[in-house]
């Protein structure tokens, strides 16, 4: 990396015409950056991914695993990481003054620790250096925990008992308690680290960290993403202090005050306009959580393929459920989301494909649809890491009889795991009381969107018709569409306004004409096989 210093107007901008919208993704292997225009037409796009393009921080699939359950990411590496995005787009030719606001979306989750005295390193950065060479010793914790962290049972235990059961915690704060949630992380930072804890005088969620980085001061933590903590009063839109005082002392300060997801959090930092050539007036818009872009309808169900596979409906009252996790709609701030996810997402997909298809997604499609419909009777389940739903963990493979075989052969092996994922979350949501009616859509979008023999499956379980939105990087291009609807004023337009005269969903794949009838009893198969495993397990723990 080069340093470049160039200096920028501030003040209005030369005209609507001109003005571009920045959008951001701090997922979990990389970092990604849209910029579109006024029209909402994407202009430039860069990628740095944490693997390849910083091996100094010896990172596998974005993340460091302690063990199997102990699972982080260092926080200066996603500072770095920034630095190589920003040198990325000035390449590209992009103006950058022409940025008119910034957004952005972060895996759901991820905690970061801010150590005291880094607001005041944040508010005075020095445009002649790097971010990551000025942060360097800003954290009191170094490495994240991430959403793949299985390591707070017994922090989720304990916050459970002391808000009167799962139930009680699921109807205040949206669902049970679960080890991925920054709540229970924070807990165990406060019983393992309390040096650390007493040190820290800020808590981010990954999202609102990278937000105070464009910001220059501490970010405030909006509501969709704070709805993901065992935090968060879903309806008041507050912390819950009988959540805060069962986690950590001196949590609220910690925290700061929770915001809507639209909302303008101030001007991007001096520092981007000195070093980089913004407009002083560029504003940051509150950044967010995974998959902030959707445009849902009511009937429609989005699937996102990525790292983490992620389901979920938009709803107009909030019911919770020991199994869904619900959130506050990042866009409709009287709606509400149900969300399912799922560890093993594209990691355990590109295991087998390692494994059955010689790296290669092509041949893999290819075995995938050598095998019919159904695959013989044969089901399997693919848990690389410990499941969210259900909590379970290893390969179990069970042939038509129902009985555990040791393996598949490799065309089997491959439509098992796919067939496998999709019934469980076709399971899943029914058990929320989705079910698919003559309007249904299923969204599609992350990495294994592009694979048209895997949304056929798709199609074909859920017994409808799958969409793509023809574009990459759509939790960075839904953080641009938000960025500009949070410089309109979220509060004074509707966010389908802004984005319907641009999002378009293509048909990917329709459902085959025997689909139900091949899929339908599947499911029902698919629910025993499951809770046999989770007995199996749960045996074998006691």
């Amino acid at each position: 990396m080069t340093c470049n210093v160039n200096m920028a107007p501030t003040g209005d901008f030369c005209g609507e015409w001109n003005r571009t919208y920045l959008g951001l993704d701090f997922s979990t292997q990389q970092l990604k950056a849209v910029v579109v225009n006024e029209n909402l037409e994407v202009k430039h796009e860069v990628t740095v991914h944490f693997d390849s393009e910083l091996p100094e921080f010896r990172t596998h699939g974005g993340v460091q695993k302690v063990d199997n359950i102990t699972i982080t990411a260092p926080s200066i590496m996603w500072v770095k990481a920034l630095d190589l995005v920003m040198e990325k787009l000035k390449v590209t030719g992009l103006d950058l003054s022409t940025v008119a606001a910034i957004s952005g979306a972060g895996q759901q989750h991820g905690s970061v620790y801010w150590r005291k005295g880094a607001q005041t390193i944040l508010r005075n950065l020095h445009p002649d250096k790097f971010l990551h060479e000025q942060l360097q010793s800003c954290f009191s914790v170094r490495d994240s925990p991430v959403w793949m962290d299985s390591s707070t049972t017994t922090q989720c235990m304990a916050l459970e008992k002391a808000l009167g059961g799962a139930q009680r915690l699921a109807e205040l704060t949206g669902c049970r308690a679960y080890e991925r949630y920054t709540g229970n992380q924070i807990a165990k930072v406060f019983e393992t680290k309390p040096e650390a804890y007493k040190n820290t005088e800020r808590i981010s969620l990954i999202s609102s960290f990278a937000a105070s980085l464009f910001l220059g001061d501490f970010a405030a933590i909006d509501f969709s993403d704070g709805s993901g903590m065992n935090l968060l009063d879903i309806r008041r839109k507050d912390w819950a202090d009988e959540c805060l005082n069962a986690c950590a002392p001196e949590l609220r300060e910690k925290l700061g005050k929770p915001v809507p997801s639209y909302t303008v959090l101030g001007n991007i930092s001096p520092y981007y306009v000195e070093r980089y050539g913004f407009n002083g007036e560029c504003k940051v818009v509150g950044f967010t959580g995974d998959n902030p872009g959707m445009n849902l309808q009511e009937s429609d169900i989005a699937v996102s393929l990525g790292t983490s596979d992620t389901l979920f409906l938009w709803l107009k009252e909030p019911q919770p459920s020991l199994e869904s996790q619900l959130l506050c709609n990042p866009v409709e701030k009287d709606y509400y989301m149900a969300l399912l996810c799922y560890k093993n997402g594209s990691l355990t997909r590109e295991r087998i494909r390692n494994e059955c298809a010689d790296g290669s997604w092509e041949l893999f499609s290819e075995l995938l649809e050598s095998t019919p419909r159904g695959n013989f009777g044969n089901i399997g389940m693919y848990f690389d890491l410990i499941e969210i739903i259900p909590t379970v963990y290893g390969d179990h493979h069970f042939n038509k009889n129902g009985e555990e075989v040791s393996r598949f052969s490799k065309e089997v092996e491959v439509r098992a795991l796919i067939e496998g994922q999709f019934l469980a979350k076709r399971l899943h949501s029914e058990k929320l009381g989705f079910c698919v009616g003559a309007g249904t859509r299923v969204l599609a979008t992350g990495g294994a969107s592009v694979n048209c023999a895997i949304l056929q499956v798709l199609a074909d379980i859920f017994s409808t018709s799958v969409y793509v939105q023809g574009v990459a990087n759509s939790a960075a291009l839904g953080s641009a569409y938000r960025a500009k609807y949070g410089f309109l004023g979220g509060d004074s337009t509707k966010f389908s306004d802004v984005v319907n005269p641009v999002t378009k969903w293509t048909l990917a794949a329709t459902p085959s004409p025997d689909a139900a009838e091949v899929y339908n009893p599947m499911v029902e198969r698919y629910k025993r096989l499951e809770e046999k495993v989770k007995a199996k397990q749960c045996c074998l723990k006691s």
